[in-house]
């Protein structure tokens, strides 16, 4: 990739304590019109996000020069809905928030047959707080998240401190390639293992695919391990929809054992059909289809 996602949230500490000060004393809806606010600063002073997000409108999904640049507002304002739903939801405002399911029978034959099982998601809508909403329902700790955890440290540590405790285990992606084992014992517990799966770390492998019109590249550890152990993969989503609403999406995929490619493309075909429906929700921030490269 020309640019490549830091992984990291901007800001400071005391502008989280700050925010979240605001959202709790004075409520979501306050906390959302500072949110424009900011978004108006960010959208000033983050040139090369804005022209990728830009490109991202205009090349890939065809909108005019006008609906591209107002896009770029919209779509920043509800990345920031997103987090500000995340703090709220972790910090006790659960019941101020509603979701259907659809496809969610997918996920109950999974668990129930017990045998380990792969989910996709992607850096679109939120899933990382499903696991609020899905507590309702399962015994969470058979799900487990791979994450980066790439968070400033004192940020994290203050999030950690004034969220809610979640049973639902997160697998660290670290240097010395632990991960892998804590991701096999996982399956092979019979629980279900959740990936990111259009975001590579620099210098990892990857695997190439057609993407709302131009190849792209996407991590191939997914893709490779849910094809080598052919095990069952089901493509997640957690949208925004109005208000204080989510919609969850659960696709089961139909691949060839050993057919890491396969997987993918069934993998980029279900996210092209996310994205038409919630096309705002594409928060990945950076020159994704590397439009940029062979610039000066």
């Amino acid at each position: 990739m020309a640019t490549e996602w830091e992984g990291k949230s901007r800001g400071t500490l005391l502008g989280y304590q700050i925010y979240i000060f605001f959202l709790r004393n004075f409520g979501i809806s306050t906390a959302y019109f500072l949110l424009r606010i900011v978004i108006v600063y960010y959208t000033l002073f983050s040139p090369k996000s804005n022209r990728d997000t830009y490109t991202y409108f205009r090349k890939r999904h065809g909108f005019s020069r006008g609906k591209s640049m107002l896009s770029i507002y919209k779509s920043y304002y509800t990345f920031g809905q997103t987090i500000t739903d995340k703090v709220a939801i972790a910090t006790g405002l659960r019941d101020k928030f509603t979701y259907t399911h659809n496809g969610i029978e997918h996920i109950d034959d999974l668990l129930q047959k017990n045998r380990g099982g792969i989910l996709i998601s992607g850096h679109v809508g939120n899933f990382e707080i499903s696991h609020y909403f899905l507590e309702d329902r399962y015994h969470i700790a058979n799900i487990s998240m791979v994450t980066t955890h790439a968070e400033h440290q004192d940020i994290k540590e203050y999030m950690e401190r004034i969220s809610a405790k979640s049973h639902l285990k997160f697998i660290v992606v670290k240097d010395d390639l632990s991960h892998i084992f804590e991701i096999h014992k996982a399956i092979d517990d019979g629980g279900l293992v959740v990936f990111t799966g259009d975001r590579y770390m620099p210098g990892s492998k990857t695997l190439t695919e057609d993407f709302l019109g131009k190849k792209a590249h996407f991590p191939m550890g997914p893709y490779l391990l849910a094809a080598r152990l052919n095990l069952p993969v089901l493509f997640v989503y957690f949208m925004k929809g109005l208000n204080r609403h989510y919609d969850l999406y659960a696709q089961t995929a139909e691949f060839k054992a050993r057919d890491a490619q396969g997987l993918l493309k069934e993998y980029t075909e279900s996210m092209e059909r996310i994205l038409k429906k919630y096309p705002l929700q594409w928060f990945n921030y950076f020159d994704f289809w590397g439009d940029r490269e062979g610039e000066s």
